[in-house]
Order: structure tokens, then sequence, then C-alpha cells
């Protein structure tokens, strides 16, 4: 069966740094969209990065750009988020997740986690001032 296991996250200083890992097993990964996303208590989860199975194309949050980078290794079957000038407000607990309608990028564009197949079970990040 899919699975897909996050790591990396714990507890940074603000203005610090993070990398966070998606290992993925149980499909080909290098034909799945792959996103990040994040959910803070009392929120709803919401996308932070996106990127394509043609690993050039990517997309970001608003609240995001600039300071996160989407990454993917499809040797490894593994997704990165550098997390960088991280904030307070980043703290969440960060899913990683994949999509297997990729002809259209259903999901790279709708940002919407219902157009996502396949989650993990997260990591938290906690970033404190």
């Amino acid at each position: 069966q899919v699975q897909l296991v996050e790591s990396g996250g714990r507890l940074v200083q603000a203005g610090g740094s993070l990398r966070l890992s998606c290992v993925a097993s149980g499909l080909t990964f290098s034909l799945y969209d792959l996103g990040w996303f994040r959910q803070a208590p009392g929120t709803e989860r919401e996308f932070v990065a996106g990127i394509r199975w043609s690993v050039d194309t990517t997309n970001y949050a608003d609240s995001v750009k600039g300071r996160f980078t989407i990454s993917r290794d499809n040797a490894a079957n593994t997704l990165y988020l550098q997390m960088d000038s991280l904030k307070p407000e980043d703290t969440a607990v960060y899913y990683c997740a994949a999509d297997a309608v990729t002809t259209v990028g259903r999901g790279f564009y709708s940002r919407n986690m219902q157009d996502f197949d396949y989650w993990g079970q997260g990591t938290q990040v906690t970033v404190s001032s």
C-alpha cells in the first residue's frame, strides 16, 4: 500500500531553518505531483507548496514564498521542504501529500487538499519567538 512518512520537524527559534523530508513507498513516485500542507491548532489544513512530476514546476503559498523551497529526488522517492527564516506563525503539523491525477495538475493548481489522494501522518514544527 502507499505510504508517505514525514520527518525533520522539531522545535526551532525564530529566524532559524529546518528541512523536512517525506519518503514515499508503494507508488511510482516520479509520476505523482506532490505537495506540502500544514495545520495549526484550531485552523484548517492549508496549502504550503507544490511540485509537479516534472520537477521544474513549483508553486507556493504567499505566506511562505521566498522563505520555503520544495524539491524532490525521484531516485530516492523523497520530497523535501527547506524552510528558512522561520516565524512563530509557521508553527504547525506539516503533511506531505501525493496527487495521482497529474495529466492536468489537479491538486497542483487547485491547492485543494481534497485533490490529493495520499497523505502522510505529519511532523510537528514549532517555532519559538
